[in-house]
């Protein structure tokens, strides 16, 4: 169970920050774990990160581009062909999930890329920027 939450950690890290700095992709992991803590969402790593509508001939399969992450709906490969952005991200996804690594974007539960400005936003709070990204807290 454990070995699952990191790799499903990692992919998420990966998919949403591998193109940010350190921190930005260490921020991404902490918005998951907040989101495993915050009892509006799964408790589970992996339920988070794969979390949003199904089919209901198949609810295995997600409906496109409706994800909470978008990587894991947009249709593309899931594959990490790049080694050494794999490694970093399986790396952050442990430090953030033992607790080794401080949530320095307090209690962030969102973010969004800065060329974006999604309808949430209005309703939460913004609490830093880091790289392209913007993150919010749901309080």
């Amino acid at each position: 169970m454990f070995a699952e939450a990191l790799v499903c950690l990692a992919l998420n890290v990966y998919h949403e920050a591998r193109d940010q700095p350190f921190i930005g992709q260490v921020a991404v992991a902490q918005v998951v774990m907040n989101r495993v803590h915050d009892d509006r969402y799964p408790d589970d790593v992996c339920e988070v990160v794969m979390q949003g509508p199904t089919y209901s001939w198949k609810p295995d399969f997600p409906v496109r581009h409706r994800c909470q992450f978008s990587w894991y709906c947009d249709g593309k490969s899931d594959k990490t062909p790049d080694q050494t952005a794999w490694e970093q991200a399986l790396t952050i996804a442990q430090g953030v999930h033992t607790g080794n690594l401080d949530d320095f974007v307090e209690g962030a539960t969102h973010y969004h890329a800065t060329y974006v400005l999604p309808e949430w936003a209005e309703s939460k709070t913004p609490v830093v920027q880091i790289g392209e990204h913007i993150f919010y807290r749901w309080d």
